[in-house]
């Protein structure tokens, strides 16, 4: 009877093994061909004229408040406003999201090609910036992308609704004008690296872990091995040297800012950031754009969107979950 469920152990075994590998393979392939796809479409360029849509807006709220003569005087004022003004300057409005990987970086280069391929210098792009900050490199990138902007002498204006922290105030100090809602979070410069370690845990279960390095500091800390102070001194200069070159960026392009006072790794609200000369001023993306609305402008949002499988969405964010416990963040 013993030998019977072994040989039916083994079986089933086998049986997993091979479904297994079917399943995997199938992913491979199918996987290789989304990316085939994604190769000859990557995406495309979105451009949504917002000017338009607040005049729609406004006449659509008036054609049910209004009576029909005030209405019809109205339709008559934007006609005419129209005729009189030539647009002298366009506003191109970006929207950033950014995540631990600052990942929409891919569509933000797009964008800002696009805009650098055809604005001018009495032009500006607005960029409406949500982000919590996250990896170094990621929002180093994002920030280089801003920065092409201020090298083509574009006026670039940064406005923050909820948050621009960490890595997110990284990429709003190159603006040349930071506007923020007054309860929108700012700050947090600083850096951080956190990591469960199951050392303890897998000796406890007589589980051996083995890793091999070349060279002294390839890993620092371990999530699986016994963590040795050496280590955790390496990690901590390299975190501290990390913090050291934020400094310094935040310096460069926002000298007016007491650097030592506000990279504790502290957040503020907009009204206490503006206090420490960290944003410009009070004002919503909303309010700024009706008030450009006021003289002869175009306003054009642009956005390059790329769609992805949904497995492929899946596989980005349970690795933003593991980056997020087990990387050095700003």
């Amino acid at each position: 009877m013993l030998h019977f469920f072994a040989q039916y152990f083994l079986f089933l075994l086998k049986v997993i093994s091979i479904v297994l590998a079917i399943v995997f393979g199938f992913a491979a392939l199918v996987g290789l061909s989304a990316k085939a796809k994604e190769r000859h479409k990557k995406g495309k360029l979105h451009i949504e004229p917002l000017h338009k849509h607040f005049i729609e807006l406004k006449k659509k709220l008036a054609e049910d408040v209004l009576d029909k003569k005030a209405f019809k005087q109205l339709c008559r004022s934007f006609k005419k406003a129209k005729k009189q003004q030539s647009a002298e300057k366009k506003v191109f409005v970006i929207n950033f999201k950014g995540d631990i990987q600052a990942s929409q970086v891919d569509s933000l280069r797009e964008e800002v090609t696009a805009i650098l391929a055809i604005a001018s210098e009495q032009d500006e792009v607005l960029v409406r910036l949500e982000s919590p900050g996250g990896m170094i490199h990621g929002y180093g990138l994002a920030a280089s992308q801003l920065d092409r902007i201020k090298k083509h002498k574009l006026p670039l204006t940064i406005a923050v609704d909820k948050m621009a922290a960490s890595g997110g105030y990284m990429m709003a100090c190159i603006a040349d004008k930071i506007i923020s809602a007054p309860f929108a979070i700012i700050g947090s410069i600083g850096a951080v690296m956190q990591l469960p370690n199951f050392h303890r845990w897998l000796e406890s279960h007589h589980i051996d872990f083995e890793q091999l390095t070349a060279g002294e500091y390839k890993r620092t800390l371990s999530m699986f091995g016994e963590n040795t102070e050496k280590g955790r001194q390496k990690a901590q200069a390299e975190l501290e040297e990390a913090h050291r070159l934020f400094k310094e960026f935040i310096n460069m392009h926002r000298p007016q800012v007491n650097i030592q006072e506000i990279a504790t790794g502290e957040h503020w609200f907009g009204a206490q950031a503006m206090d420490k000369k960290l944003i410009d001023e009070l004002m919503t993306s909303d309010e700024y754009l009706l008030n450009l609305l006021n003289g002869p402008v175009e306003i054009f949002e642009v956005s390059y969107i790329s769609k992805k499988p949904v497995w492929t969405k899946l596989g980005q964010a349970a690795k933003n979950a593991y980056l997020l416990i087990s990387s050095r963040t700003l």
